[in-house]
């Protein structure tokens, strides 16, 4: 038996670390099942309840106006060199200015940066992007493709293609656990990071182990390891899960919030109605076990984390935790009658705060 302090021989390392491993994946996949039975038993509630409704699925078949609005820019597509892929992404603001890239969560797509779009492009060139996988970007069939070094690089490649090599990076949940990872792995191409709704990545995984509640919060991670039956969840009820996501009391924008319109709610619904339009949206999450954690840690730029308290995926307590792995500065804000939904549920206050955390950093570095 090995002695206090002393360190344990190789083998016995590897036994430790095999056994951590298999406990986890166990963890994982016990999970995964548990939201699978309770999602079947969701689906026979409604099969019970409204039968002829629940396998409605309406494709939407012509974007709502609101996505062609002339005042959020101009629809734009690149091609990246390595991987081949297409992406489409809606820029506005002068060519030549400083670039501001936008990276949205899920469900989501360019449209959920519309008020940043509006409101950065006199000082900025603003570029809000789809992701690998949605709206009019390539989607690959495989999920090995949508592991976070792709996702990663298609950031960085984008940034080239743009005529660019660095940027102010904004990213709310999913786009903000990217931003996190661009930040750490190519610092010198984010001059200014700002992240809305996420904590850097070290302090989820570690978190989410030893609190249960985050564990049940983050349940549809696992869920989503399942192939097939989460995109078939949403269609349910012509996409009844997407709608209350931002409409529910539980998860949608709050009563001081500003609620997405019916037109809003058509766009979403237009983008993940079309057949196939959820799986690579979902792959991105089939791939983050095998990715984390980290072995880098350090985010060395100026950074901004915005936070509504309200929400129902990611508890507050981790965004006071963040600030030990930036080594700069570091600006929280906690918004407490906000949801997950940030930078659309109080979208004056969000532009206002990164306007003056911008400004901020300009002076200081003047100074």
């Amino acid at each position: 038996m090995a002695r206090p302090g002393v360190a344990c021989p190789p083998p016995a390392r590897r036994v430790m670390v095999a056994a951590r491993a298999l406990l986890f994946w166990a963890l994982v996949y016990s999970y995964c099942g548990v939201c699978a039975c309770i999602a079947g038993l969701r689906l026979l509630w409604s099969i019970g309840r409204r039968p002829g409704e629940t396998f409605r699925w309406v494709v939407r078949e012509n974007p709502p106006a609101c996505l062609n609005d002339p005042s959020l820019g101009t629809h734009c597509y690149v091609r990246i060199k390595d991987s081949g892929l297409r992406f489409h992404y809606v820029a506005a603001g002068e060519r030549g200015k400083p670039l501001m890239l936008l990276l949205h969560g899920f469900p989501e797509f360019w449209y959920s940066w519309r008020h940043q779009l509006r409101e950065f492009k006199s000082e900025y060139r603003v570029v809000a992007l789809d992701l690998r996988g949605y709206g009019e970007t390539d989607a690959p069939p495989h999920k090995e493709n949508y592991k976070l070094d792709c996702l990663i690089a298609d950031i960085k490649d984008i940034l080239e293609s743009l005529g660019y090599n660095k940027c102010v990076l904004i990213g709310h949940d999913w786009g903000g656990m990217i931003a996190w990872l661009v930040a750490i792995c190519y610092p010198e191409m984010v001059t200014k990071l700002i992240v809305v709704n996420f904590p850097h990545p070290s302090v989820f995984t570690e978190y989410i182990l030893r609190h249960p509640s985050q564990l049940i919060k983050s349940g549809y991670y696992f869920f989503f390891q399942m192939p097939w039956f989460p995109e078939f969840m949403f269609t349910l009820n012509d996409f009844k899960v997407l709608k209350s996501l931002f409409t529910s009391q539980a998860t949608g924008i709050g009563r001081k919030g500003c609620r997405l319109t019916a037109e809003d709610i058509e766009a979403y619904l237009y983008v993940f109605s079309q057949p196939g339009a959820l799986t690579g949206p979902i792959n991105h999450y089939r791939t983050i076990f095998s990715c984390l954690p980290l072995q880098h840690h350090e985010v060395i730029m100026p950074t901004l984390l915005l936070w509504g308290e309200r929400d129902a995926f990611m508890e507050v307590e981790m965004a006071e935790i963040t600030r030990i792995y930036v080594k700069n500065h570091f600006r929280l804000t906690i918004l407490s009658e906000a949801s997950h939904w940030l930078q659309q549920d109080q979208p004056d206050i969000v532009n206002k705060l990164i306007w003056t955390f911008l400004k901020e950093e300009t002076k200081r570095k003047r100074e």
